[in-house]
């Protein structure tokens, strides 16, 4: 299956109420054969204007980090847990993580990333499967499934909390440490379920 046809399998999707509020469903965007899967939370106003995820400031503030490391976002795919926009952007709630965190996952499956960056603390969870809070966890390596995933915080965070941009910024320096140095993930039968990879 490619993404252009799960699109299309997903688009009128009602497996929550979000789907009955939402202008556009906010698929993913970026490159289908990506070795770096980016996801946030949830589309916010802009995105759920357009249909493509982060455009609005955060989105800028994170083509601004990827291009201080060299890439573009044609380089890397970026997606969030949520398809839809909540109302007034409010948290998700767990039953709309649990209706469309399977959506994310198919995503994860046909692109076949080497690594998923997750932004911020609803994403790293839903991902790591587990409530581990994001500073215990940010710019270090676990391998979950057949990818590795990399924590960092929220660019939106960083826009609201003028002290996390230092921190965010040399995390993503981590990161193209991180990448620069050709680790990939195991192969599943030589893994433990999540096992943290000492890489840096």
């Amino acid at each position: 299956m490619t993404l252009k046809e799960f699109y299309a399998e997903i688009k009128d999707c009602q497996k929550c109420s979000l789907g009955r509020s939402r202008t556009k469903l906010v698929f993913g965007a970026g490159n289908e054969k990506a070795d770096i899967v980016f996801v946030g939370e949830a589309p916010g106003y802009y995105e759920d204007q357009q249909g493509e995820p982060f455009v609005g400031a955060a989105g800028k503030l994170l083509t601004e980090l990827l291009g201080k490391i060299g890439l573009k976002r044609s380089d890397v795919y970026i997606a969030n847990i949520l398809k839809c926009r909540p109302p007034e952007n409010r948290d998700p709630s767990r039953e709309e993580v649990e209706a469309c965190k399977g959506h994310l996952f198919k995503q994860i499956e046909i692109i076949k990333p080497k690594v998923v960056c997750t932004l911020g603390n609803s994403a790293t969870q839903t991902i790591l499967d587990k409530r581990v809070p994001i500073t215990k966890v940010k710019a270090k390596a676990t391998q979950v499934r057949d990818f590795l995933v990399f924590p960092l915080y929220h660019p939106a965070a960083a826009l609201h909390q003028g002290w996390m941009r230092e921190p965010l910024e040399e995390d993503f320096q981590k990161l193209k440490e991180f990448l620069d140095s050709g680790v990939r993930p195991k192969p599943l039968p030589a893994l433990r379920e999540a096992e943290q990879l000492d890489l840096f």
